[in-house]
C-alpha cells in the first residue's frame, strides 16, 4: 500500500468512525505504529484530521476527501470507465465536464484521442467545465476549445460553484454532459455531497442533449445529500464490471443504458 493510498484509507476510516487510535489504525492498515504516527502528523499538518493523545479524530473536511487523495481509489476501474465514456463523444461535439477524479480521467482520454488531435478543421472538441484542474490540462491542447465557468472554487474538488457558474451554464447548449457523482441510486438518482456542486452540475445536465454519468460500482446503490438529476434524466451510466446485476436491471427498466467497462 503506497503512501497516498494509506492516507486515503486512514481518512476513510475516520469518516466512518469519527476517531481512531494509533494501534487500531496500524492493525487495519498493516503497518507499524511509527508509520501511522507519521501519517497522522502529516495529515494533521494538512488539516485533514486532528491529532489526539494516542490517535486522531475527524476534521471538518474528511467527509469529502480532497481530489488528490481520491485518485488512488478504484484507479483501474476509473481509467476503464473514462476510456469508455470518452469513446461515446463524437468529434466536433460540445461536452460539459464537472469536477472529480473520474471526469478528470475522461478529460485526459479526450485530450489524447488520436482522431481529435488529427482533426483537420481546427477545433475538434469544445469542452465546458467548472473544474479548474480539467481546464488547466485541456488549455494546452490547441484542438480543444476550453470554456470555463466562473464561480467560487471548492478546495476538495477544484469545482467552481455558485451563481456565476450556473448563470453561464444556463446560457449554453451542450451535446453531452459527462458527470461524476458521489452516489447513484435508481430511486434517488445522481447525488452529490455538496449542494453548491449539485446545483452547478444540475445546470450542466439541464443544458445537455445527453447526460452521461460516470461512477464506479462503489458509488452505486447509495445516495448523498443533494440531487444532481433524477434517474430518468440520465441516458447512460458508465461503470465497472462489479456493478450489481439487480441494480443494472432496475436502471435499464427506467431507460438508463448501462455500460460496464
Amino acid at each position: 500500500m503506497g503512501t497516498h493510498e494509506r492516507w486515503t484509507r486512514l481518512l476513510e476510516i475516520l469518516g466512518e468512525q469519527g476517531r481512531i487510535e494509533v494501534a487500531e489504525a496500524a492493525e487495519l492498515l498493516g503497518v507499524s505504529l511509527a508509520t501511522v504516527r507519521r501519517d497522522m502528523e502529516e495529515l494533521a499538518r494538512q488539516q485533514l484530521l486532528t491529532r489526539t493523545r494516542g490517535g486522531a479524530v475527524l476534521s471538518g473536511v474528511a467527509y469529502d476527501l480532497p481530489l488528490r487523495y481520491k485518485t488512488a481509489r478504484q484507479a483501474d476501474e476509473k481509467h476503464r470507465i473514462a476510456r469508455a465514456a470518452a469513446g461515446l463523444v463524437r468529434p466536433g461535439a460540445v461536452v460539459g465536464l464537472n469536477g472529480g477524479t473520474t471526469t478528470s480521467e475522461v478529460a485526459r482520454e479526450l485530450a489524447t484521442r488520436a482522431d481529435l488531435a488529427e482533426h483537420p478543421h481546427g477545433t475538434a472538441l469544445t469542452v465546458v467545465t467548472n473544474a479548474i484542474n480539467i481546464a488547466h490540462e485541456l488549455a494546452v491542447r490547441p484542438y480543444v476549445k476550453t470554456v470555463v465557468t466562473g464561480g467560487v472554487a471548492r478546495p476538495s474538488s477544484y469545482e467552481l460553484t455558485g451563481p456565476l457558474a450556473t448563470t453561464l451554464l444556463q446560457g449554453l447548449s451542450l451535446d453531452y454532459a459527462i458527470l461524476g457523482v458521489n452516489a447513484f441510486d435508481p430511486k434517488y438518482g445522481a447525488t452529490a455531497h455538496d449542494e453548491g456542486e449539485a446545483s452547478a452540475n444540475r445546470a450542466m445536465a439541464e443544458r445537455a442533449e445527453k447526460v452521461i454519468v460516470v461512477a464506479d460500482s462503489t458509488k452505486l446503490g447509495h445516495r448523498a445529500f443533494a440531487q444532481v438529476c433524477a434517474t430518468g434524466e440520465i441516458a447512460v451510466l458508465v461503470t465497472d464490471k462489479a456493478a450489481p446485476d439487480e441494480l443494472v436491471e432496475q436502471l435499464g427498466s427506467q431507460g438508463v443504458e448501462v455500460l460496464r467497462a
